[in-house]
């Protein structure tokens, strides 16, 4: 069987970990792949820092810090101090310096003109993920929040606005800048033409999903997916198991809720994206054109996690 995931952050992350334990158990041998947010993509320090693909990368090779639930295993903070006692502006955005390397690496490749899939796969080669990681696009495209600092309105970016203030700005819109022009990465449609199993991981649906899915093609893509669609809820009980989702799903007239999240994707019989959309047992959700299952999606070991794989591919008619 061939998987697709769509993915971002910490809790796409981990999923695919349950993706890749499935994909290895009981004698089989699926061919995963994970099409990967970057729209949290940011330049610091002249380092071009790719934080979604970072931490699944970090996660599936078994180096994640996994009580910050970013960044590397085993961190200092050397440089980082270094750089404030210069006065070296963000202050905010601690980079490590393990995860400098990845950085100084990431950067002198694109600056040699290799697109950022290539650089994905030559990092990957280090860290061995076992699933093929694709970003959404080799294009840059970054998220941008529209804020109210000192009664004025302006944009800032992601980055600052989750690292530096926590979300505690309220935001007023999102917007991608140079999605416009953003194209997917190498790979990415053709992934989606032969994948026969697309899952969406419990990922943040407005600034991770939503925002590959704006990606020119991409959307239209998994409407034409040959294999069936299934999302699981990043929401269990009216919150975000991890993030800022609750921060984000107003901004854009969406209920913090499982089936709000459900319907906001919407079954591919009405032009959305989902065949099958997995609860959690405390919630409930109708979704016009969609199945649902309630089960517990708590990600508590690969095993656990890899057992929703399954009953996510039964729920839309796969014999395992």
């Amino acid at each position: 069987m061939r998987i697709t995931v769509l993915a971002g952050g910490v809790g796409g992350a981990k999923f695919l970990r349950g993706v890749r334990h499935f994909a290895s158990s009981n004698g089989r041998s699926d061919e995963v792949t994970a099409i990967v947010n970057t729209g949290d993509d940011v330049t610091m320090h002249g380092l071009r820092i790719c934080p979604d693909l970072d931490s699944v990368m970090y996660t599936l090779g078994g180096v994640i810090d996994t009580e910050r639930g970013w960044g590397r295993a085993g961190e200092t903070w050397r440089i980082k101090e270094s750089l404030a006692e210069y006065g070296a502006e963000p202050t905010w955005f601690g980079l490590g310096d393990l995860d400098i390397a990845t950085h100084l690496v990431r950067t002198q490749m694109l600056e040699a003109g290799y697109p950022l899939s290539d650089v994905t796969a030559a990092l990957g080669q280090r860290w061995q993920p076992g699933v093929q990681l694709l970003p959404m696009s080799d294009d840059r495209c970054e998220t941008h929040v529209v804020v109210e600092i000192d009664g004025a309105r302006r944009a800032i970016h992601f980055q600052e606005w989750w690292v530096r203030y926590r979300a505690g700005l309220p935001a007023l819109a999102f917007v991608q800048v140079g999605l416009d022009q953003a194209k997917p990465a190498a790979g990415v449609l053709e992934v989606i033409a032969g994948t026969d199993l697309l899952l969406i991981a419990p990922s943040n649906p407005v600034v991770s999903i939503d925002t590959i899915l704006n990606v020119a093609g991409i959307r239209e893509a998994v409407l034409a997916a040959p294999g069936p669609v299934v999302g699981l809820s990043p929401i269990i009980g009216g919150a975000p198991v991890r993030g800022m989702a609750d921060a984000c799903l107003p901004v854009i007239g969406v209920e913090t809720s499982a089936q709000g999240v459900g319907r906001f994707y919407g079954a591919r019989a009405a032009q959305g994206i989902l065949d099958g959309w997995l609860v959690h047992t405390e919630d409930t959700a109708v979704v016009d054109g969609v199945a649902v299952l309630a089960r517990d999606l708590y990600m508590s070991s690969d095993a656990e996690t890899a057992a929703m794989v399954a009953d996510a591919a039964a729920l839309v008619g796969f014999d395992l």
